[in-house]
């Protein structure tokens, strides 16, 4: 498989992982990684801080043991530089949301502006920017307040 479609896999896996409420494989992804949210201006850093923020933050419901969410990845740019190991990524999410007493809708949308490193022959994520352009009801969706 090539770099490029490697990286996608690191992307895409991160949306299939939180939509099927594996939050332990979601935060695997950023061991060697941060997370910075430009909308609360926090940053969190490495696997166990990272998987504590997604269990306090993502609700997760009894009966399917997920969010009942689809993180839809689109838009996805990359810039790949093999010399130096490094890659930069732009993409744009979606999210939809459907439980029986919350009506199937889009719930927020935004970009994700993403970097990875190669080590070992393999790619990882360095750092995820996550950016908020609209917002919708994340209530059924969110533990947190979402005032941000």
């Amino acid at each position: 498989m090539n770099d490029i479609q490697i990286i996608k896999n690191l992307i895409y896996a991160y949306a299939e992982y939180l939509d099927l409420g594996d939050l332990d494989a979601v935060a695997k992804l950023f061991t060697k990684a941060e997370i910075y949210a430009p909308a609360t201006d926090s940053t969190i850093k490495g696997k166990e801080n990272i998987l504590k923020m997604y269990k306090e933050s993502c609700r997760i419901y009894k009966e399917t043991g997920t969010p009942c969410t689809k993180h839809i990845t689109t838009n996805i740019i990359l810039d790949i530089d093999l010399e130096n190991q490094s890659a930069d990524s732009r993409s744009y999410y979606t999210v939809v949301q459907s439980t029986p007493e919350f009506d199937l809708q889009t719930i927020i949308a935004g970009r994700y502006h993403d970097s990875f490193f190669k080590s070992d022959g393999k790619w990882q994520f360095k750092k995820r920017v996550m950016i908020v352009d609209l917002m919708g009801d994340c209530s059924s969706h969110l533990l947190i307040d979402q005032n941000f």
